[in-house]
């Protein structure tokens, strides 16, 4: 059996319905998505130099292709409301965060 790594791509986001552009790939590979997932927010904190909008982390198999993401698929935080999860489609896009 073989064993499934997950890599987290960073992905910078419009706020329209244009295409999310994958920027950059961590090199840290997960033995899980839950691993991958959990370790999202601090990776993206690290990578606040990115000039996007919205900056999200995608979470998936390390031989799988990117997935379409479009700005208007990013969940955003409500003001003044805790962070809720994604819906199921974009569960695996992992935690959002915005520049503004």
């Amino acid at each position: 059996m073989q064993t499934i790594l997950y890599v987290m791509a960073i992905m910078g986001c419009g706020e329209n319905d244009s295409a999310c552009r994958e920027l950059r790939v961590e090199q840290a590979a997960y033995r899980s998505e839950a691993q991958c997932m959990a370790a999202t927010a601090d990776v993206l904190a690290r990578h606040d130099d990115i000039a996007y909008p919205n900056i999200v982390a995608q979470c998936r198999p390390s031989e799988a292709r990117p997935t379409l993401l479009r700005g208007s698929d990013v969940l955003r935080p409500e003001a003044g409301q805790p962070r809720r999860e994604a819906p199921l489609q974009i569960a695996a896009s992992g935690v959002f965060r915005s520049s503004r």
